[in-house]
């Protein structure tokens, strides 16, 4: 059965208002990023990027948008590192690597030119662990995307040992350990 119905391409204003329904987002999508320039630049405004093929990857195991609320644009401290690092989640155990007890030390050191550079002791729930290129790359990809950070080492330590004992108890919890 033939339609006298015009389709869709037939049709400018239909076309028109296509265009206009797809400019639409993109540029309330911005109008979001311009609101928030920190998330921009900090690579959280997934959004305010259009290419996927020009957007960072980012691993599985990495959250988006977690502790940025701890001193924002400020000045890095501990406090600060040590709530980015919230960002690393262990692939195996699905906890972040900071709950877990896995950061012993963080060392920041200001350089005459102005960034900090920062220095992580860190060890593994176990020496073989699989997961620790993995925790020890995402770790540094998370404090790199903070523009006051300048070099980032991460060691791992193995002693003390990690124990379940280091764990936070909303890390307990989530494991069901109690």
């Amino acid at each position: 059965m033939a339609s006298d119905d015009p389709r869709p391409d037939d049709n400018p204003e239909q076309n028109e208002t296509s265009e206009s329904e797809s400019v639409a987002p993109a540029e309330s999508d911005q109008g979001l990023g311009e609101q928030n320039p920190e998330n921009m630049e900090s690579g959280i405004d997934s959004k305010a990027e259009e290419d996927p093929a020009t957007e960072p990857t980012q691993p599985d195991n990495v959250q988006q948008g977690v502790g940025h609320d701890v001193n924002p644009g400020g000045a890095i401290s501990e406090d600060r590192v040590r709530e980015e690092l919230k960002q690393v989640i262990d692939p195996e155990l699905f906890v972040n690597i900071v709950d877990l007890g896995l950061i012993y030390e963080v060392t920041l050191e200001q350089t005459k030119e102005g960034p900090i550079n920062v220095s992580i002791d860190m060890t593994l729930t176990s020496p073989m662990c699989p997961a620790g290129p993995q925790l020890i790359a995402n770790s540094k990809q998370v404090l790199e995307a903070l523009e006051e950070t300048g070099e980032i080492e991460v060691r791992i330590v193995l002693d003390p040992a990690w124990s379940p004992d280091r764990m936070t108890d909303d890390a307990r919890d989530q494991l069901g350990i109690f």
